[in-house]
């Protein structure tokens, strides 16, 4: 099979145009954040002297600090660390509970769905292109960094589904620049049963049976808007239509933003898109100008060595991606770019993706030595006095399950019983008069002569209470920031 050969100077202009594009529809969208009206732009309304500080961006620049403070690829518990460095002040909703979560101990990708609300909102799907630069035309790989992302705060929602559909799109947009056919890529990586390929879907729909843009949005409000304007399926739709409706960047960008609701996230998604499509050429110049290319941090954003430009961004980029050329089976830099005969074909392949998606949502992820050790929580990460719990334990390596002895260790007093299971698992049933809040559970793997442990989480119903749906987590009244990791 032929490579794809991608031109590294191309590349690294559709890169640097993604990242302004971040910025220009990320800036244009943030004043009409959470406007459920219609919107009339045609410019930025008020016009900015600089760029907008936006999450969209900066918790990417935290995934390029994981990328270059890791030799691996990282695995996500890697993730979950490093969110715990710089993202814990967050409060904003999904943000907000998976901190409460790695605060008590859980792990993705348990962490990302465990009394989370917001699971289906857009916090993941804009974290999307940052995979798609490091894996350029490869957009299954793009998609399975992408799932490992989100399931820190959104396992098993249409946020998950949405930032695997981006970036594979973004991906493929390396090499690829017809709209239906780089929409069919994303829809190949995620469930046609999800919410967010049907929204995509109809989209396209009213796009090719001409139905007015007007109404093609209102038709997308009355069937999948909720009462949260960050809910992922809605917006999806409204970027696919300013995508489709659009004439040029900026109208392309306008209809976007006009449909309302999140707007900063919907814009900042279709301004990548077109950077990586157009390259730095298709930037316009007016629209650049406004707010220039120093990146503004969030004041939520945790302090590290942060690109402070989009050159810095894209030099450090630039770098990752040529690292990451030794992952990729279908893909390298080249001085010139040359397309296979089949590249539809490899820009369609999904079997990653939908392996990935095959990981238990309902368990904790941690590597020790080597071994992928999975605690299968078999439902909510809780036991209850006096009531049998079944949890399992699985092992790979190289992604190869691996049969080895498994010990359970539990608080005293628990009674840990061996269960039948299916191929590739351990089973206990476990069993307490009493159950603390907090309880450490370790497992123990006997491999190759050694013992390796691994520690997980499993609560008791004093800290499994729930929380009030559709509130974030408690804020500091003066910084606003998360209560317990404020800036006070």
């Amino acid at each position: 099979m032929k490579k794809i050969q991608l031109s590294k100077k191309e590349y690294y202009s559709k890169m640097y145009a993604c990242w302004l594009g971040k910025n220009i529809g990320g800036t244009l969208g943030a004043p009409y954040e959470a406007s459920k009206y219609v919107n009339n732009l045609e410019f930025y309304h008020p016009v900015p002297t600089g760029s907008a500080p936006n999450d969209d961006l900066d918790l990417q620049l935290v995934w390029l600090k994981l990328l270059e403070d890791t030799e691996r690829i990282p695995e996500v518990e890697d993730f979950a660390d490093i969110w715990k460095k710089y993202a814990a002040i967050y409060p904003w909703d999904e943000y907000g509970f998976c901190s409460r979560n790695l605060d008590r101990g859980l792990m993705p990708p348990i962490s990302g769905c465990f009394e989370n609300f917001f699971i289906d909102n857009m916090g993941s799907p804009i974290r999307s292109e940052i995979w798609a630069c490091l894996y350029p035309a490869n957009p299954q790989a793009a998609a399975e960094m992408a799932w490992r992302d989100s399931v820190l705060d959104h396992t098993g929602g249409e946020g998950l589904y949405g930032e695997m559909f981006w970036a594979a799109v973004e991906s493929a947009a390396f090499v690829e620049s017809d709209p239906k056919t780089l929409i069919n890529i994303g829809l190949a990586m995620i469930p046609c049963y999800s919410e967010i390929s049907r929204v995509i879907r109809d989209a396209v729909w009213c796009y090719e049976n001409k139905v007015l843009w007007a109404d093609a949005r209102n038709r997308l409000v009355d069937a999948y808007a909720g009462n949260h304007p960050c809910h992922a399926v809605p917006n999806h739709g409204f970027t696919i239509l300013g995508w489709l409706y659009g004439k040029s960047f900026e109208d392309k960008l306008c209809k976007a933003v006009n449909c309302g609701y999140d707007t900063d996230c919907t814009g900042a998604t279709l301004g990548s898109l077109l950077g990586i499509i157009g390259g730095r050429k298709s930037i316009p110049a007016k629209w650049l100008k406004p707010i220039g290319e120093n990146i503004v941090l969030h004041k939520y954003t945790g302090k590290f060595n942060s690109p402070k430009t989009i050159e810095e961004l894209s030099e450090r980029m630039l770098k990752q991606t040529e690292r990451y050329q030794k992952y990729s089976d279908t893909v390298e830099f080249a001085e010139k770019t040359v397309l296979p005969k089949d590249i539809l074909s490899l820009l369609f392949r999904n079997e990653k993706a939908r392996k990935t998606l095959l990981i238990d949502p309902l368990s904790s992820i941690l590597v020790r030595k080597g071994l992928k050790i999975t605690l299968h929580y078999n439902g909510d990460p809780v036991l209850y006095p006096g009531i049998k719990k079944a949890v399992e334990v699985s092992v790979l390596e190289n992604n190869a399950p691996v049969e080895t002895e498994v010990k359970l260790i539990t608080p005293k007093g628990w009674k840990v019983t061996p269960e039948k299971a299916d191929p590739g698992r351990k089973a206990f049933s476990l069993l307490a008069a009493e159950v603390p809040a907090r309880n450490l559970l370790t497992v123990e793997i006997l491999y190759k002569g050694s013992r390796v442990p691994a520690e997980y989480m499993l609560l008791g119903p004093a800290e499994a209470k729930g929380y009030k749906l559709a509130t974030m987590v408690d804020r500091c009244p003066k910084c606003t920031a998360r209560v317990g990791h404020c800036l006070c």
